[in-house]
C-alpha cells in the first residue's frame, strides 16, 4: 500500500506537500519559542519577586535596628495590613521548617548571612498536601538578638534556583528545537520525494532490463504523471525492440531464398574464379544477416536462470578452441556456481575468445572470485587498440582498420552482442591495453546477493 493510500487526506501536489512541511515546521518553531519565552519570563518574574521580598525584609531589619522598642511597635503596626506582615512574636511550634534549597531561604542567606534567617510554612488547614492555604514565615535576628518574624501570604515558588531555567538550558532547548525540526523536515521531505527516487532508479535500470514490470503510480500528482509517462515510454521501447527483432527475422528469412537461388546460379557458371568470388560474397551476406539477427535477439534474451559452473563452462570453451586449432589457456577457478543464463553467457565468452584469437592468436583466460563478484580476464597478444577506439569497438557494426579486410572479415557485431548478453545477466565487459602488449577483456559477473 502506497503512502498516499495510507494518508488519503494528504495533499496530492508536491508543492502543497512541501508547503505543508514548511508550515508545520514553522509552527513547531513558533510554538516552542513561545513556550521558552513564557518559561523564561516566568523565571525572571519569580527571581524579581524574590529579590523584592529580600530587599524589603533587609530594609525593615536595618531600620528596626536603630529604633527604640516603642518606635518599633509603631513601625510594626503599619505593616499589619500590608503584604509583608512584621512582628516580634515568637514562632509557633506547629510551623514546618522549609528545606535549605528553598529559593527564598537561599536568597535571604546570601543577602543577610549575619542575621541567621530561617524559613517556615504555616498551613491554615493543616493539610500538608494543600499549598493554596499556606503562607511563609521568615525569622531573622536584629542587632540586639531580637527575633523578627515576617509573614507572607501564599507560598512563593518552591523550585530551587539550581533547577530554574538558565541560559545554558535555554540554548540547549533551542538546539534541541533546531535538531528536532530539521529531523522532522528531513523525514517529511524524504517521504514526499521518495517516489522521485524510485522513478530515477527505474530510469537507470531501464537500459539493463526493458522488460521489467511497470512502476506503480504513487506519490504527488507530478510524480504520478511522470510515472505514467515513464511507463508509456517503457512500453513503446519494448514494442519498438520487438518490432525490430521481427523485422530482422523476416528480412533474414526472406533473404534466404534469393541467396540460395544465387548460389544455384553461381554453380552454373563456367568461370571458376567468378564462381568462387560470388560464393564468397554470398557467404558474407549470409553471415551479416545471421549476426544482425543475433544482435537483435541478444538485447531481449529471457531464458530461465540456472546455476552455471564457470569452471566447466570455461574448460569446455577452451577445449572447443583447441579443437579448432586455437591456442587458448585457462587459469584459476571458482568455488561456487554463477546464477545466470547458460546459453547467453557461453555465446558472450565465445565471442570474446574468438575476437582475441582473431587479432592476437593466443588467448590467456584467468578466472577469479571475490565476495561480491566473479572476474574473467581474457588477454590476447595482438597489437592492442588505440585509446580512442577501446570503447567504440562495442558499437554495432563498428570495425577497426585491422578488421577491414578479407583475412579478418567480421561484421563489427561480436563485441556488441557479448556486451548485450552480459548486461542481461547484470554483468559488464571492458577492454584495456596490457602494459606488455595485447588487449585484455575483463568480464565481471555479480554474485546472487550483490545483483541490483
Amino acid at each position: 500500500m502506497s503512502f498516499t493510500k495510507k494518508w488519503p487526506l494528504l495533499p496530492r501536489s508536491l508543492f502543497a506537500r512541501l508547503m505543508l512541511v514548511w508550515l508545520v515546521g514553522i509552527s513547531l518553531v513558533l510554538f516552542t519559542s513561545l513556550a521558552l519565552f513564557v518559561s523564561e519570563r516566568a523565571r525572571i518574574g519569580r527571581a524579581a519577586t524574590l529579590e523584592n521580598v529580600v530587599h524589603e525584609i533587609a530594609s525593615n531589619a536595618e531600620l528596626l535596628d536603630y529604633l527604640a522598642p516603642n518606635e518599633r511597635r509603631k513601625l510594626l503596626g503599619k505593616h499589619e495590613h500590608s503584604r509583608l506582615r512584621l512582628s516580634l512574636r515568637p514562632v509557633p511550634d506547629h510551623l514546618e521548617a522549609q528545606p535549605a534549597d528553598h529559593p527564598l531561604l537561599v536568597a535571604l542567606q546570601q543577602a543577610l548571612p549575619e542575621r541567621q534567617p530561617a524559613l517556615y510554612a504555616h498551613r491554615h488547614d493543616r493539610d500538608k498536601r494543600s499549598a493554596s492555604q499556606a503562607s511563609l514565615v521568615i525569622t531573622l535576628k536584629l542587632a540586639d538578638d531580637t527575633l523578627l518574624t515576617a509573614r507572607l501570604p501564599g507560598l512563593l515558588p518552591t523550585q530551587p534556583f539550581s533547577q530554574l531555567p538558565r541560559r545554558r538550558a535555554f540554548i540547549s532547548a533551542l538546539l534541541a528545537l533546531v535538531v528536532g525540526v530539521s529531523f522532522f523536515t528531513w523525514v517529511c521531505v524524504r517521504i514526499a520525494t521518495q517516489p522521485l527516487s524510485k522513478l530515477a532508479a527505474a530510469a537507470r535500470a531501464l537500459g539493463e532490463d526493458p522488460e521489467r514490470a511497470p512502476l506503480e503510480p504513487s506519490g504527488p500528482i507530478e510524480v504520478v504523471q511522470a510515472t505514467a509517462a515513464f511507463n508509456q515510454m517503457q512500453q513503446r521501447i519494448n514494442t519498438h525492440m520487438h518490432e525490430r527483432t521481427r523485422i530482422l527475422a523476416a528480412i533474414s528469412h526472406d533473404l534466404q531464398t534469393p541467396i540460395t537461388r544465387l548460389r544455384l546460379r553461381a554453380e552454373m557458371l563456367d568461370d571458376e574464379n567468378i564462381k568462387i568470388r560470388i560464393q564468397s560474397d554470398l557467404d558474407a551476406m549470409q553471415r551479416l544477416i545471421r549476426e544482425g539477427l543475433d544482435y537483435a535477439r541478444s538485447m531481449e534474451t529471457h531464458s530461465p536462470t540456472q546455476a552455471i559452473d564457470l569452471n566447466s563452462l570455461l574448460a569446455v570453451l577452451t577445449d572447443e578452441a583447441a579443437d579448432m586449432g586455437w591456442t587458448v589457456s585457462l587459469h584459476g577457478s571458482a568455488s561456487s556456481p554463477f546464477p545466470g543464463q547458460p546459453g547467453a553467457l557461453r555465446r558472450a565468452l565465445w565471442n570474446l575468445i574468438q575476437n582475441g584469437v582473431k587479432f592476437g592468436e593466443t588467448v590467456e583466460i584467468a578466472l577469479n572470485e571475490s565476495a561480491t563478484s566473479y572476474t574473467i580476464t581474457l588477454r590476447d597478444h595482438g597489437p592492442g587498440l588505440p585509446a580512442e577506439e577501446i570503447e567504440r569497438v562495442f558499437e554495432p557494426f563498428y570495425r577497426t582498420e585491422a578488421s577491414r579486410n578479407r583475412e579478418t572479415g567480421g561484421t563489427g557485431l561480436g563485441l556488441s552482442i557479448a556486451r548485450n548478453l552480459l548486461h542481461i545477466q547484470h554483468g559488464t565487459v571492458t577492454l584495456a591495453n596490457h602494459p606488455e602488449g595485447g588487449l585484455v577483456a575483463t568480464v565481471v559477473l555479480p554474485r546472487e546477493g550483490s545483483k541490483p
